[in-house]
């Protein structure tokens, strides 16, 4: 069988992914070129984004006036090409376990924005990515326990939990049941006990009552807040009520928050959106 990440008609390596190289005695191997052409599409493919989001780039990804000193989306940009910028720590000596959590309502781009990061660091790192929708993750964990399906739990969990970074979109909106509960806990624990870096999505407030006021280039002090002008508490609203303190403190010392507090810019009407293509 070919190894992977080689070209079976390659001149050099004849298919096999490395090149003899004579060093006087028994000779060495190096990773022929034909191979390192072919691992960013092989782990872009194996990284499991989404075909919808399989383009999102930070390049297309539709900020409007950058000259708004309010501007959060552009803001919220620039955090996440330094976040990738960052990534190699050299205090660390390899690469940063911190991720990042981007908060706000549906449709400001969070999950344009956590691909585009994830992508970026498999490019420029070439790193073992994967991304996963937390809901459609524990429906495919609950259906192992079926015994006519061929995939086992740990089939399902195993690659979630080693992959050295992982998108989780949509945290807090499976309904959280104990077994939800202590998945989640599982894949928390683990990722930070193994110091690997994890991007998360939510579209739950941190804190209730609080509007971040702060500007976009200034960390918001205290508590993590996402508050909305003009909308009435909902039961569910806190990201808290989804998840209970323990993991919030884990998820709190994993990541930092990147909140986006704007319209949702699906619903723009058209008019609005090639104008703010455009700036």
């Amino acid at each position: 069988m070919r190894p992977p990440f080689a070209r079976p008609d390659c001149p050099e390596c004849s298919g096999t992914g490395w090149v003899r190289v004579e060093d006087g005695g028994a000779g060495a191997a190096r990773p022929c070129d034909c191979r390192r052409a072919l691992v960013v599409p092989a782990l872009l493919e194996a990284s499991g984004i989404p075909p919808r989001y399989a383009g999102c780039t930070f390049d297309n990804f539709t900020t409007g006036l950058r000259s708004d000193p309010h501007n959060q989306l552009y803001a919220a940009l620039m955090k996440c090409r330094n976040y990738v910028d960052d990534f190699l720590s050299l205090d660390e000596a390899g690469f940063t376990e911190k991720g990042l959590l981007l908060a706000g309502p549906p449709g400001v781009g969070k999950t344009h924005l956590a691909t585009a990061v994830l992508s970026e660091l498999i490019r420029r790192y070439r790193v073992r990515g994967r991304f996963i929708d937390f809901t459609s993750f524990i429906s495919r964990v609950q259906s192992t326990f079926d015994p006519s399906n061929e995939e086992s739990k740990h089939s399902v969990i195993d690659p979630v939990l080693r992959a050295e970074v992982l998108v989780l979109d949509e945290l807090g909106a499976q309904k959280p049941t104990p077994f939800v509960q202590d998945t989640l806990y599982l894949i928390l624990n683990t990722r930070y006990n193994q110091k690997r870096a994890t991007i998360f999505t939510t579209n739950f407030r941190l804190k209730a009552g609080v509007k971040a006021t702060a500007a976009p280039s200034e960390p918001a002090a205290g508590p993590w807040p996402f508050h909305l002008d003009g909308e009435a508490p909902s039961r569910h609203e806190l990201l808290s009520e989804r998840l209970g303190p323990n993991l919030i403190s884990r998820l709190h010392e994993m990541a930092k928050l990147i909140a986006i507090e704007t319209e949702d810019y699906r619903r723009l009407p058209s008019a609005s959106r090639t104008e703010r293509a455009r700036a």
